[in-house]
């Protein structure tokens, strides 16, 4: 994944500026800093869902404009930061739209699709809650669920945007630990949005911190979250242990 001094504004207002980084296959790369730093704007610009205003992205060596909707959800997952799960589908079919993209015109699943998302929902430990109407589970059981969704996906990048926001202690772990695991085991690359500084420091092996939609410092957690350069981003005083 490569990203080229992009630049984005809403009216007059610049949300990202001269946004350059590499993220190589099969790396943990997070994003972090304060609110309105534009992480949230960077990950849905990747995505294909924010038009940027110039700059240039690619994946897996192509130009992001040159892929069809389908060709990218072939290659690139995305969970958004907030999805509202209150349709009356189940926590099966749900899981099993991330399979949409390698289906055929017909729209059936295969005996493969199914035994993929099965193996989706028991990684991300809610294939106990399978028949379960989204609307009838947690917020920390749906955000799961939509976790398994995406790994069903079966990309080679992935985007997560705060994905332990609304889990208890347990399940952040278990779900940063699923992931370092999948990264490691089947060479996805993931790009991931935190708020949580200690998961960003245990989990990602280079941390890209944010600062008023500009860059501020790219680099390994020790090089990183320094005390000088959280202070310097964030405005208050943080240990740094």
């Amino acid at each position: 994944l490569e990203v080229q001094n992009l630049e984005l504004a809403y009216q007059d207002s610049k949300v990202l500026s001269k946004v350059d980084f590499s993220v190589g296959q099969g790396e943990f790369f997070v994003i972090v800093g304060p609110n309105g730093s534009g992480k949230t704007t960077l990950l849905k610009s990747i995505a294909g869902i924010e038009r940027f205003s110039s700059g240039n992205i690619h994946i897996l060596g192509h130009k992001l404009q040159s892929y069809s909707k389908r060709k990218l959800a072939r290659s690139l997952a995305y969970l958004p930061q907030s999805v509202h799960s209150s349709y009356p589908f189940t926590v099966r079919e749900t899981v099993l739209m991330g399979r949409s993209p390698h289906i055929g015109l017909l729209g059936i699943e295969s005996q493969k699709d199914l035994e993929k998302a099965v193996n989706s929902m028991q990684l991300t430990r809610v294939e106990h809650l399978a028949d379960r109407k989204m609307d009838q589970l947690s917020g920390g059981e749906q955000q799961r669920v939509l976790i398994a969704r995406a790994i069903c996906q079966e990309a080679d990048v992935v985007l997560l945007d705060e994905p332990t926001s609304s889990l208890d202690l347990a399940h952040q772990v278990l779900i940063m630990d699923m992931l370092e695991d999948l990264q490691r085991k089947h060479n996805i690359t993931i790009l991931m949005v935190a708020h949580d500084l200690n998961l960003a420091s245990l989990y990602g092996e280079r941390i890209m911190l944010l600062k008023s939609g500009s860059v501020f410092k790219t680099g390994p957690p020790k090089e990183v979250l320094s005390f000088q350069n959280l202070e310097d981003v964030f405005n208050c005083i943080l240990l740094v242990d």
